[in-house]
């Protein structure tokens, strides 16, 4: 087996959803994710793999629904 030399990053395992698909997601769906995303964060960053703060932990950190415009969605489904 391989092993991959790359830190893995916030990126690599967030899961986005535009504004339709947050819309769609019950009020314990959404705490669920507020709840994982943050912690996968803080887990990374005790790791030391810490960078720029993604902007979805600062929404997340204030209360804002963390959804994404479609075209930023595009960019990280088919990166370039």
């Amino acid at each position: 087996m391989i092993e991959s030399q790359e830190p893995v990053t916030f990126e690599d395992v967030a899961v986005d959803f535009t504004q339709e698909e947050w819309q769609q997601l019950n009020p314990a769906q959404k705490t669920l994710h507020r709840d994982v995303m943050l912690e996968t964060y803080n887990h990374l960053v005790s790791m030391g793999c810490s960078g720029i703060k993604p902007d979805v932990i600062f929404k997340l950190e204030h209360g804002k629904d963390p959804w994404i415009i479609e075209s930023e969605l595009s960019r990280w489904t088919y990166p370039e």
